[in-house]
């Protein structure tokens, strides 16, 4: 059974959507904002994407065309058993997620590795960050008004999650400077040995 990701959804979406060739596939992800969602990056990953589902009998060759002075694209549609599947994985996916291992979520349960002051300079460029990504997807949702939600969903999403973690990592700011939280490697290092002995 071929392995479920955001990628695999997208392509199988897209090829049940009408046939096409990877190249476009990845111009409408793109072009549709998906790329938000969905790491399209390389394309290469594209094409090994592909290659699972057909391989898999999720995805079928349809034909090959050929442009003016461009290489010839194979265009693939979606087969029964593939949009089958992407309704499959849509459900699976909305109801019950994987659980993912997020960098920022193993930072910070490494944090004693640094001081308070280095964590607290890298957090305020998280923040900084963050807020302007914010504000980005804001205004990208607001330009986009025009379209149905239905389509600007995951954009919402988005929304509500870095506004969450702009709240939250301002908070954790906020204690640094104040001492609130604080901490000392060496009596970490202490306290953990004296863990390991009982």
């Amino acid at each position: 059974m071929t392995q479920r990701s955001g990628l695999a959804l997208a392509v199988l979406a897209l090829a049940a959507e009408r046939p096409m060739h990877p190249y476009r596939m990845q111009q409408l992800i793109r072009e549709r904002g998906k790329d938000q969602v969905v790491n399209v990056g390389q394309r290469s990953q594209l094409y090994k994407t592909i290659d699972r589902l057909v391989r898999d009998g999720l995805l079928v060759e349809q034909a090959t065309e050929r442009e003016r002075a461009r290489p010839e694209r194979t265009v693939y549609a979606a087969t029964e058993a593939g949009v089958r599947t992407a309704v499959a994985w849509t459900v699976e996916m909305l109801t019950a997620p994987r659980r993912d291992f997020p960098e920022f979520t193993a930072a910070l349960a490494y944090l004693p590795l640094i001081t308070p002051e280095t964590a607290l300079e890298a957090l305020e460029a998280r923040l900084a960050s963050r807020r302007a990504e914010l504000e980005r997807l804001r205004a990208d949702l607001a330009g986009a008004g025009h379209l149905p939600r239905l389509v600007l969903i995951e954009g919402e999403y988005a929304v509500a999650l870095l506004e969450t973690d702009v709240r939250w990592v301002t908070s954790l700011v906020d204690d640094l400077r104040n001492g609130a939280l604080a901490w000392n490697r060496e009596d970490l290092l202490e306290l953990a040995e004296k863990f390991e002995d009982t």
